[in-house]
């Protein structure tokens, strides 16, 4: 088995943004850690972005009164369900405005002498592993801005259901984004490397599709047309104004 990713480091705890404090299962239940009762989801903020053509990186270019990663990771701390963030040294300072440090994952740069294939499988590896003792996990790109809180919902019931240990979210029947995979995924999870994905999981092990009637899973940023398709697809994002650490855009 591939030894755990040595060079992926937790990013030190924090007070000023707890985000993950415990909470009840039902109405006057007792409190439980949601790490241990729902899925984590993993959010992909470590990509070069390179079909982006910009001055600022993708996932940091102002989306209204955001940036696009401040989008995506509201949706997720929206939705209740613990994350961890997989991340770079150059956006480190945004996610931290988001989220609490523990909850970063930080990668080497790439060519460090980590001699690791940085890509979107060890990023996937490393979030996993940050997280081995959730009862699975929702992989998300950071660059979803516009995926709801209650489909991320929807995703962490459906790999709770355990039909088939991946769960595909869809839209009209287009596949998209989170993926969702089962606990027994771990060992496959942790040996993801380079730009590898989740491609030959989904091609090996069963998986069922989800209809989330969200459009917001087939939205994803990968080029500077694409954010301004949105933008214009959406007259709240044209206004660029910051909006206060922490607090959800209702854009």
């Amino acid at each position: 088995m591939k030894a755990p990713l040595p060079v992926a480091a937790l990013v030190g705890s924090d007070s000023g943004h707890d985000r993950s404090a415990a909470f009840s299962t039902r109405p006057g239940g007792p409190a439980m850690s949601p790490a241990r009762t729902l899925p984590t989801v993993v959010v992909l903020a470590a990509g070069a972005g390179r079909r982006f053509a910009g001055m600022t990186p993708k996932l940091a270019s102002p989306l209204g009164r955001a940036s696009v990663l401040a989008h995506t990771l509201e949706a997720v701390l929206g939705s209740g369900l613990p994350l961890v963030v997989v991340t770079v040294a150059p956006l480190v300072g945004l996610v931290r405005e988001v989220v609490a440090s523990r909850d970063i994952v930080l990668l080497p740069p790439v060519g460090s002498a980590s001699r690791e294939p940085l890509g979107a499988g060890y990023s996937i590896a490393a979030g996993v592993t940050a997280r081995a003792q959730a009862c699975g996990w929702l992989v998300l790109p950071g660059d979803m801005p516009r995926v709801r809180p209650q489909t991320l919902q929807l995703m962490a019931r459906a790999v709770g259901q355990g039909a088939a240990p991946i769960a595909c979210a869809q839209h009209l029947g287009r596949a998209g984004h989170p993926v969702g995979l089962a606990a027994e995924m771990y060992n496959e999870l942790s040996r993801l490397s380079g730009d590898q994905g989740l491609r030959r999981l989904l091609a090996r092990y069963p998986s069922f599709p989800v209809e989330t009637g969200d459009p917001g899973v087939l939205i994803d940023i990968d080029t500077r047309e694409d954010l301004e398709r949105l933008i214009a697809a959406e007259p709240a994002f044209s206004v660029r104004q910051p909006v206060p650490l922490g607090q959800v855009d209702q854009a």
